[in-house]
């Protein structure tokens, strides 16, 4: 039953003294420690933490947005923890998932969250259900092979710029571009 702790800043600008300061008055006596953006998916020191952790250590982290990107990923992480048995803590917010306090103050943030998921994907099926009734279907506007034809034609006679035949034609340049591999394969 170990206490291991998780420290990350942003930058390599940035100094990690703070966060490992206040693991370390806590007990921890493991600390992985990145410096790296939250934003990258992949984390070589947090993978290796959770590689290490073992049924009844705590994890501990001074703000929870030091081990989640995201409300969503946040959640996902703390969950796996509570799957294999491993307490989280994070000192900022006063969250120990180890108590029935901090447990409930977790699964209350994992609600909202689902309940957000749940109000979105409501919304997109009413918005959806409202734009087809209007006739208007899903995904993106067909274009006509007449349209692609003329552009590849067009492009082909090196006569107009891309631009020209983009604005002609009414149509992205990646789209353009897509449509005109296809025709040479």
């Amino acid at each position: 039953m170990a206490k291991i702790g998780y420290a990350r800043v942003s930058t390599q600008d940035q100094k990690l003294d703070l966060q490992i300061d206040a693991l370390k008055q806590h007990g921890v006596e493991r600390i992985f420690q990145e410096k790296l953006s939250g934003i990258r998916a992949h984390r070589t020191e947090f993978e290796a933490m959770k590689g290490y952790l073992r049924e009844g250590d705590t994890v501990v982290v001074w703000k929870l947005d030091r081990i989640g990107r995201s409300m969503k990923d946040l959640i996902a992480t703390i969950s796996e923890f509570q799957s294999r048995g491993i307490a989280f803590v994070s000192l900022k917010e006063n969250i120990d998932t180890s108590t029935a306090t901090g447990n409930l103050i977790f699964n209350i943030f994992a609600s909202l969250a689902e309940f957000e998921r749940d109000i979105i994907s409501e919304r997109t099926r009413a918005g959806l259900a409202s734009a087809r009734q209007r006739g208007r279907m899903n995904g993106r506007p067909k274009i006509s092979k007449e349209k692609i034809e003329t552009a590849i034609k067009m492009y082909h006679s090196q006569n107009y710029s891309v631009q020209e035949i983009l604005q002609m034609a009414g149509i992205s340049q990646s789209t353009f571009y897509r449509y005109l591999k296809q025709k040479e394969r």
